[in-house]
């Protein structure tokens, strides 16, 4: 996992408009049925009043939920026509701003925001945050400062200070924000994993701690157990690493490289080769589009001498990944020892 991409998804879950699906299951609705009553409810409320702002605010984060932001754009402009001095609007606004890839216009919205109600904290927070997207490091701080003055316990600002502070180089101060956070909120996820991510790029013992604390709070997280189970695997602790493996495979039963991952340490630090031919057949399972998979039981197949298997999964990879070298060289390799 980079720390950009985590970062890119951290922004959207602080924001809450992460999207959602239904959970499938008969006599309850989905998020989107759901979402469809209460706009339906809301709705009728404005025909009886339509002066007042609360509703039209209430049903563009509607409009928001269900992604049709031009009706969410709409009913937020409709509501600041009738009451311009709500901060809260503001931030809708710029939130709908933010969906529409117009990072000026969202940040004008949440100025805005902030010249009508000074010390709010939402608004100064998603300012910081907007900087940390568009690089003004500068700003970042003077938006975390003003978020920590009104709150010092506010731990998503720390974490976005920590952020700006990896992406300029300063590692150091970065970590010590993070770990203010889990002081403060001993069930940060996304902070737990950053720090884990940051010790593992040492190859620091910690780097487990954390990740497991993050298992704490998401037991089924595969992103977390993936993280670890790497920490494991780089560090040379085998049998961790393929238990955590095990873990995740039996987690998310479609994730090809769980089972992938387990049969790369049996082949190339244990020599165990039946067994790294067993779980790259399991990875080959999961995705039989997996180039390396069948490259990899083509080796493991090499070194037990059953070469004609090992041929047939080389050209198999040679084929799903055209000049595949690894596997052109296996080919010529095989080529030289079946005509001895």
């Amino acid at each position: 996992m980079r720390i950009t991409a985590f970062w890119a998804v951290c922004f959207l879950m602080i924001l809450g408009l992460a999207c959602h699906r239904g959970n499938g299951k008969t006599g309850k609705l989905s998020r989107e049925d759901s979402l469809r009553v209460a706009l339906e409810d809301i709705s009728g409320k404005i025909s009886s009043n339509s002066k007042d702002a609360k509703l039209f605010h209430e049903r563009a984060k509607l409009y928001i939920g269900l992604r049709e932001i031009n009706q969410a754009l709409n009913d937020i402009n409709k509501a600041l026509l009738i009451d311009p001095k709500k901060a809260d609007y503001y931030i809708t606004l710029s939130d709908i701003y933010l969906l529409m890839g117009q990072p000026q216009n969202c940040e004008e919205s949440l100025l805005k925001a902030v010249s009508v109600d000074p010390k709010n904290l939402s608004a100064n927070l998603k300012l910081a945050d907007l900087y940390l997207i568009v690089k003004d490091y500068r700003k970042v701080d003077q938006y975390v400062r003003e978020v920590l003055a009104l709150d010092m316990t506010n731990t998503p600002a720390r974490f976005t200070r920590a952020m700006a502070l990896l992406e300029t180089g300063d590692t150091a101060h970065a970590v010590g924000d993070l770990m203010d956070a889990v002081k403060l909120n001993q069930s940060y996820f996304d902070a737990y994993m950053l720090l884990g991510e940051l010790f593992a790029t040492r190859k620091d013992p910690l780097a487990a701690g954390y990740f497991n604390n993050a298992l704490r709070i998401r037991p089924l997280s595969r992103e977390a157990l993936y993280n670890l189970g790497m920490f494991y695997q780089e560090s040379g602790q085998y049998p961790k690493a393929i238990g955590t493996y095990e873990v995740l495979s039996r987690v998310d039963t479609t994730f090809r490289d769980a089972p992938y991952n387990i049969a790369y340490i049996n082949l190339v630090y244990r020599q165990d080769f039946q067994t790294a031919v067993e779980y790259f057949t399991k990875a080959i399972t999961r995705d039989p589009k997996y180039a390396e998979s069948w490259y990899n039981r083509g080796l493991s197949y090499e070194q037990l001498k059953e070469y004609p298997k090992a041929y047939d999964d080389y050209q198999k990879s040679l084929k799903l990944k055209v000049n595949y070298d690894k596997a052109i060289e296996g080919l010529n390799r095989l080529d030289k020892l079946m005509k001895k």
